[in-house]
């Protein structure tokens, strides 16, 4: 009688490796490396924003021109030629287009960066990438529409013989504040839209007060004394004194304003990151 042969029972299939993706504990523990191996997929949000912006669109990058050009001839024949709003020693059309070109910007970039997260929902719920690059696509991708305003500005220049000073070397810096500045109120306007939808439907307004809120269409000097220091907490006054002087270098920019700004703005920025960091795990749920 032979033993029965020995049958080795199949091998079970190992199951396929899991991984689990979660936020990390501290809400100060930002993973910089991560969102520079993401470098790509930031340059590609960027463009597919200028693509949507721009896809069909009969006139193209003009539109880019449009706005800032509008406002400008606006202001000066209701500022500028009714209102006889000073301008100090050069023509209103150029002191009031080297405000609106960083306003134009500032406002786009938080309109943007406030409502990203609700138009990229369906790429919240379905791919895990740092949720910081939606915003900060947000806040780059309106530099194109800057640049192309700013080679405007730059032919108005040359049409009243105005000729910057070294001052304009500083113009990448108040650039790069008003970004700050925008993307700090993105980080908090975003993660509250996503769960009241009402801050995407009061944005438009509360940008228009801010505008005259500012001194887009007035210079800061007809601002009463008294009320300087009260009216410079608005960031935005640093920012647009900043770019007057940077391009046209007639008066020296309030520095109590540009350090007021300064300030505000660095301590909304790190206020952002934590609270965009600390929200960003119920995105996907809340959304």
């Amino acid at each position: 009688m032979t033993a029965p042969a020995m049958t080795s029972a199949p091998a079970r299939p190992s199951s396929p490796p899991s991984v689990r993706i979660r936020p990390d504990a501290g809400l100060l523990q930002f993973d910089l490396p991560e969102l520079w191996r993401h470098r790509e997929l930031l340059y590609f949000l960027v463009i597919r924003e200028l693509k949507i912006r721009y896809k069909q669109a009969a006139i193209g990058v003009a539109w880019a021109l449009l706005q800032p050009i509008v406002a400008v001839a606006i202001f000066a024949v209701i500022f500028g030629h009714f209102a006889k709003m000073p301008s100090g020693r050069f023509p209103y059309v150029v002191f009031a287009f080297c405000a609106v070109l960083p306003w134009t910007y500032f406002a786009e970039a938080v309109r943007r960066s406030s409502s990203g997260l609700i138009t990229d929902a369906e790429l919240i719920r379905k791919v895990y990438f740092p949720r910081l690059i939606l915003p900060l696509a947000m806040v780059a991708a309106p530099l194109v529409d800057f640049l192309a305003g700013l080679l405007v500005l730059f032919v108005l220049l040359a049409v009243y013989h105005i000729t910057p000073g070294p001052e304009i070397l500083l113009l990448p810096v108040f650039l790069l504040v008003a970004a700050a500045l925008a993307l700090s109120i993105g980080l908090w306007l975003g993660p509250l839209s996503v769960r009241y939808r009402d801050v995407v439907h009061a944005l438009p307004f509360l940008i228009q007060v801010w505008l005259y809120a500012s001194p887009v269409a007035y210079p800061l000097s007809i601002v009463p004394e008294r009320w300087r220091l009260l009216y410079s907490l608005n960031p935005m006054v640093g920012v647009i004194e900043g770019f007057r002087w940077a391009l046209l270098g007639d008066t020296r920019p309030d520095l109590t304003a540009m350090a007021i700004s300064g300030a505000f703005i660095v301590a909304a920025l790190a206020g952002g990151l934590i609270y965009f960091r600390k929200m960003e795990r119920y995105f996907a749920d809340v959304i």
